[in-house]
């Protein structure tokens, strides 16, 4: 009878053994992801898009940082995103600013397309923000020039000739699109008549320049996403601060005023090690924030 128990205490002890061995990797994972805290990611769409646009990318976040609080900023949906750029950054701003209280560590952004845009807005005119990384994904942040569908949907009457008529007038700077078209062959009807771009730009003579540059500078990293087979935004360099020349010749950033003056904080940035550029061919606009490549090459690093 000693020996039935001793064996049976013994088959009990291995048993929980191996039980214990295998819950061991689960008990690891828990307490590192209890340990390690990713900062909340806000997530904000671009034209005629909607905060369901981006459940990939969510799942792509989710699956990499498991834990992370990821939030679409449902606003401005769809023909809604046609209102001016100043609205926007305000209704958005007033959207994320509790998220970004509720996070002392910090928040990181990923911005699409005109949203990229808004995210500059915000991070320029919140002066007590708490982002780390802003990821510009596919954003025209020098401006837009180009006939793209976009274009013959919103305004069939025009092409990027002749377009300045209408976006540089004061009833075109109540639609979001003309906030940052920039005509290079009318450079100083964009710079006279932009609200948005030229000012957030200070091509335009803006007197919170130093402030907003302050502001801006508050973020960690900078990663600029695009690529040549976007479609949408043109020059597609655009989405990483360069622009046609008045001959539609692509100048690259490095070589653009905004860069060289530093007139935002461009190259502080480059400087600091901050700027990076994330180029990915074969990626069509619609296609940012649903392609796993692009995400695992250009953001999943930056968003611990």
């Amino acid at each position: 009878m000693k020996g039935f128990v001793t064996d049976l205490i013994s088959r009990r002890r291995g048993a929980c053994s191996g039980t214990i061995s295998l819950l061991w990797p689960l008990l690891v994972g828990g307490l590192w992801a209890a340990v390690v805290a990713y900062k909340p990611v806000i997530i904000v769409h671009g034209l005629f898009d909607s905060s369901g646009d981006f459940k990939n990318l969510q799942r792509f976040i989710n699956e990499s940082h498991p834990g992370t609080n990821v939030t679409v900023i449902d606003l401005f949906d769809r023909s809604a995103s046609l209102q001016p750029m100043w609205k926007q950054v305000e209704g958005f701003k007033a959207a994320i600013y509790p998220i970004m209280q509720n996070s002392e560590e910090g928040v990181h952004f990923i911005c699409y397309s005109q949203g990229g845009l808004v995210c500059r807005g915000i991070l320029s005119t919140l002066p007590d923000h708490n982002v780390h990384t802003f990821i510009s994904l596919s954003s025209p942040q020098a401006g837009q020039y180009g006939d793209t569908d976009y274009l013959k949907y919103l305004f069939p009457q025009f092409v990027k000739s002749n377009l300045y008529h209408l976006c540089y007038t004061a009833i075109g700077q109540r639609i979001s699109i003309c906030n940052y078209w920039n005509d290079p062959h009318h450079r100083d009807m964009y710079v006279n008549s932009s609200d948005y771009l030229a000012v957030l730009n200070s091509e335009r003579l803006n007197p919170n320049s130093t402030e907003w540059k302050k502001n801006f500078l508050k973020i960690d990293k900078l990663v600029l996403v695009g690529g040549p087979d976007d479609g949408v935004i043109t020059p597609w360099q655009s989405s990483q601060f360069g622009f046609f020349n008045d001959n539609e010749t692509v100048v690259e950033m490095q070589s653009q005023d905004i860069f060289l003056k530093d007139v935002f904080g461009l190259k502080t940035l480059a400087a600091r090690g901050d700027l990076i550029l994330c180029s990915v061919p074969d990626v069509q606009h619609i296609w940012w924030h649903s392609n796993e490549t692009v995400f695992h090459t250009c953001m999943e690093k930056w968003l611990v």
